[in-house]
Parts: structure tokens; C-alpha cells; sequence
């Protein structure tokens, strides 16, 4: 049987310098190749990848809780911007020099912060939520979502507020009910639904306000100048994918002059999981 993800083999919380604590998870050997992951939407730093895979490439997997989810302390009203800070801080607390950065799902655009402000030495974007608030996309877009992109666009605090009345239970019946078979394969898996239901818990230990700030500025438009990322990007998408990206990272590639996409045949948004050799080699193979 596969086995898609394990237990973190250490846990803590780094206090930043303005007091703040920042919870992080990691896997792998302590002097590994270090790689910090910006976990998807809601869920906190237990949910890692790679079980068995980190180990055998000697990668130190370090996954992070955004200010609000699991144990970070909330920081109302942060940025992108801020982030990248906090990530620039604990590189130095955890000693991971310039870590290759992976943003899967809604953590790809806290991922491509950390690369367009230095912090990052190579980046991967894993099934990565897209800027949906594009305007290229406006014509792709459901209607349901279309509406939540225009709603977050014209009253931003409005939209936060209702993204604040999400739960674990309402995210996991979102992910269930939106995901492809081939999906639902890794997701309904015994053991990493076990795992993928404590991260969810863990995200939403403080309530609902952290993972709403992070959907409020993933659907804005994206304050970054693309086009200035100069670190090697891999840009990763299941072929089956319906709900991270319009068009599976192609215009995303495009305004990243480093951009490498592949679209991956057979699979969905479990891509992190099914293929974490794969992206984890890819990744080291391009790192400055």
C-alpha cells in the first residue's frame, strides 16, 4: 500500500521578533537540503508529503503554519508581504539559509512572495491556486466562483467575514465533493484521511479568521512583479484538475520568464502526494 504522508518528525513554534509565534513541522534529516512547504488552504503544518521520499533524498521538510492557522499566533489584516517577513525570520531561527520554497493549492501565492522578495532559492508551484481575479480569467471562471472573485474585489471585508464562517467539516465535504476519482483515491485513503482531517482541525484550532484572510488575498489580484521572479520555477498541474486553475498554470507560466510547466496525465489536485519524488527531484535539480 502507499503511503502517502507520516508524522512530523519534530514540531515546534519560533517567536518572531515583534513577539508573534510562527508553528512549523518538520520531516527529514536536520542537516537536509531544506525545503519549506506553504501548506493548501486551511490546512496546518502537520499535513507534510513525501513519506519515505524526503528521507531517501535527504531533504529537511519544513511546513508552516500563516499567522491565524494551527499554532501561529493571527496577525489581522497581514499581506503577502508580510509573510515572506515572517519566512525571512524564521529561516534565520531555524537555520535554513535560502530554503527552495513549494506552495500547493492556496499556499502557492504565499510561495511566490517568498520568491519574488529573495527569500526563496528555487520554487515549485504544486496544483497551485491560480489569480483568479486575472482579468483573462474573467470569462473562465463558473458562475458561483466568478461571483466570490468579484464579491472579494469590490468589498474585501465583507468577503473576509464570510469566509470567517467556514469549518474543518465544511472544507472537507468542499475538497470530497469537488475532487475527481482519481483524487478521492488518496483523499479517502484510511490513513491520510486521518492526517488530512487533523490538519484541517489543527487549521482551524483558532477559528476560521486565518484561513479567511489567506482566501481573501489569494482571490485579490496578486500584488507581484512576476516578471522580476529570477529563481528557477517549476509549475506543476494534474491533468484532471479542475478547481486550482483555469488553464492548468499556462498564462501563470508565461509571466515567469524561469517557468517550467508540466501537466501531469492520471491525477487531479492530490499531485503533491502521487508525484512527490518527481517534484521533490525536479526541485533540487534547479536549485541556486
Amino acid at each position: 500500500m502507499t503511503v502517502y504522508v507520516d508524522d512530523p518528525v519534530r514540531l515546534g513554534e519560533s517567536r518572531l521578533s515583534d513577539g508573534r509565534l510562527l508553528g512549523w513541522a518538520e520531516w527529514g534529516p536536520l542537516d537536509g537540503v531544506p525545503v519549506l512547504l506553504c501548506p493548501g488552504a486551511a490546512t496546518s503544518r502537520w499535513l507534510g508529503f513525501g513519506a519515505g521520499v524526503v528521507e531517501a533524498l535527504g531533504v529537511r521538510l519544513v511546513s508552516v503554519d500563516r499567522p491565524g492557522l494551527g499554532a501561529s499566533t493571527p496577525a489581522p489584516g497581514r499581506t503577502f508581504s508580510d509573510f515572506a517577513g515572517d519566512i525571512r525570520q524564521l529561516r534565520v531561527l531555524r537555520g535554513l539559509e535560502r530554503p527552495a520554497v513549494i506552495g500547493n493549492s492556496q499556499g502557492a501565492p504565499f510561495a511566490l512572495a517568498c520568491a519574488e522578495e529573495g527569500v526563496a532559492s528555487a520554487l515549485a508551484v504544486v496544483s497551485g491556486a491560480d489569480e483568479v481575479a486575472a482579468p483573462e480569467f474573467a470569462s473562465a471562471l463558473a458562475a458561483d466562483l466568478r461571483g466570490f472573485v468579484e464579491r472579494t474585489q469590490d468589498d474585501p471585508v465583507g468577503a473576509e467575514e464570510i469566509f470567517a464562517g467556514f469549518s474543518a467539516d465544511a472544507m472537507w465535504d468542499m475538497v470530497i465533493s469537488g475532487s475527481p476519482e482519481c483524487d478521492l483515491a488518496v483523499y479517502q485513503d484510511p490513513d491520510f484521511a486521518v492526517a488530512y482531517r487533523r490538519a484541517l482541525d489543527e487549521g482551524f484550532v483558532q477559528g476560521a479568521a486565518g484561513y479567511a484572510r489567506d482566501t481573501v488575498l489569494a482571490m485579490g489580484r496578486w500584488p507581484f512583479v512576476l516578471d522580476e521572479i529570477d529563481v528557477p520555477v517549476d509549475i506543476w498541474y494534474g491533468e484532471r484538475d479542475t478547481s486550482h486553475s483555469p488553464d492548468h498554470g499556462a498564462l501563470l507560466a508565461t509571466r515567469m520568464s524561469s517557468a517550467h510547466r508540466r501537466v501531469v496525465p492520471g491525477i487531479g489536485g492530490a499531485l503533491l502526494w502521487t508525484h512527490a519524488e518527481s517534484i521533490l527531484t525536479s526541485l533540487l535539480g534547479i536549485m541556486r
